[in-house]
């Protein structure tokens, strides 16, 4: 690239102003304050960051940066609760072994003639992943299952040719307003009711709510809050009635127990594979998927990668490479269905080699494994004087609503406590659903013992 009157340099000094202006008026604007209007003026920043010194030496930087460290506060010093998109399961050792090899670690976007090995391993993870959801078809990752849920939205929108989605009020607000932010210039959000008594969709407001203006109805299974969407199937007929597509959002850890969303009428299945064999990493761990039949209509909608097989001239021999690369933005760029910049293809091959360690028994243990531990927990929670294990009455999977508005004590103050016991309380509800009173989130994995759950329950004791 150069720009004229500049030589070609391996940097490019965007700060120099002449080069700045430019480029401004190449793309129509006048100021780099114009690439922005969209953002409201009370989020703008008007005075300079207040910044530290800077640290000259890679001694004094790492000490730095080690004394920061060092006030974190983990899950591995203290017993976690939390969830809420972002779960504590038990990584493999394997997982770790594998993603850290040099040819998968450091392999960014490495095309057939110098990549077979990862691509090999993305198409066995996405066969693997299809065999869990019983479907056809399944994208290299996105970024996270935001992400992959927005981009299912779109596909419907484009499918079908309707701009209005139904989303369930349960749902998680930072997921919406990603959802939202992807879909700001055309698509219309609409939220459906869900029950008080159970937390499940009330299908008489999705009734209601649909027309054939509807371009999708999505759902997730389990619910944000935990609850098993009993009537699914109930769901996407409801959704087909009116010739919109059925997208379900859905925890992979249940699909060991729980039938997969295909088989209850989801056209589109999306979430997120960090529950199989990754890290939290400070949330930074997700990796989202979308998932279809094997039609082209669907398949032609995918903005992101598909690996495929296919033989070679040798005979014997398979290669592995891209389907339909022409639909991308990679290939098409400025004309491709969505824009897809960096994928998460190494949690991509880091799920693949957790569910060829599990396989179909491993799932199916970590299914029984997780609903036997969240019973055992709300049970317990349920003998705490003034607290209520599950405000709802549907059966929930690893995650519930705990009741504390009869405690006297508020979710913070109660978290606050915990916290100086070792112990992260669950998730506050407080704010985001606010007709829930004082109620937490909380979620018990695999990793969590009957010990660490008493413990809880003696810390509440105390604390109530």
């Amino acid at each position: 690239m150069s720009v004229k009157g500049y030589k070609n340099h391996p940097y490019i000094p965007n700060s120099v102003k002449e080069v700045q202006d430019e480029m401004l008026k190449e793309i129509g604007v006048k100021t780099l304050e114009d690439l922005h209007e969209e953002i409201p003026e009370e989020l703008i920043l008007k005075e300079n960051l207040n910044l530290p010194k800077a640290i000259k030496s890679e001694f004094e930087l790492k000490r730095h940066v080690t004394n920061l460290l060092n006030k974190n506060t983990t899950c591995e010093e203290n017993l976690n609760f939390l969830g809420a998109g972002c779960y504590q399961h038990y990584v493999p050792a394997i997982c770790d072994e594998i993603n850290s090899r040099s040819e998968f670690l450091t392999a960014y976007g490495g095309e057939p003639y110098e990549d077979h090995g990862r691509f090999q391993a993305l198409f066995e993870y996405q066969s693997l992943l299809g065999e869990l959801l019983d479907m056809d078809v399944v994208n290299v990752p996105t970024f996270d299952c935001a992400q992959a849920a927005a981009t299912a939205v779109q596909m419907a929108s484009r499918l079908t040719g309707r701009e209005e989605i139904l989303l369930p009020s349960s749902m998680s607000k930072d997921k919406f307003l990603i959802m939202k932010n992807y879909g700001i210039a055309h698509l219309k959000f609409t939220f459906v009711d869900y029950e008080k008594e159970s937390g499940l969709i009330s299908l008489k407001d999705l009734e209601n709510k649909l027309s054939d203006k509807v371009a999708a109805v999505y759902f997730e299974n389990p619910n944000f809050l935990g609850m098993l969407e009993e009537n699914g199937a109930e769901i996407s007929e409801l959704a087909h009635k009116f010739g919109a597509v059925s997208i379900v959002g859905v925890d992979v850890s249940t699909l060991g127990v729980v039938e997969a969303p295909v088989n209850y009428g989801a056209d589109i299945v999306c979430g997120d594979i960090q529950p199989l064999g990754m890290h939290m990493n400070f949330g930074g761990g997700q990796g989202g998927f979308m998932a279809t039949r094997d039609e082209e209509k669907f398949v032609m909608e995918f903005p992101s990668r598909l690996f495929g097989i296919a033989p070679t001239s040798v005979e014997g021999e398979y290669g592995f490479g891209d389907v339909a690369y022409e639909r991308t933005s990679f290939a098409l760029r400025e004309g491709g269905k969505e824009f897809v910049g960096t994928q998460a293809a190494l949690w991509g091959i880091t799920a693949g080699v957790y569910l060829g360690l599990m396989g179909p028994k491993g799932m199916q243990e970590l299914g029984q494994t997780l609903l036997q531990k969240s019973q055992y927990a709300v049970e317990e929670l349920s003998k705490i004087e003034n607290v209520k294990g599950s405000i709802f009455n549907s059966c929930y999977f690893k995650e519930f609503v705990v009741d504390f508005n009869n405690t006297g004590k508020t979710v913070e103050e109660i978290n606050k406590a915990l916290l100086e016991k070792g112990i992260f309380g669950g998730k506050d509800l407080s704010k985001e659903f606010p007709e829930l009173g004082q109620c937490a989130l909380y979620c018990v994995t695999e990793t969590m013992s009957k010990d660490g759950i008493d413990t809880l329950i003696n810390a509440l004791k105390e604390i109530l």
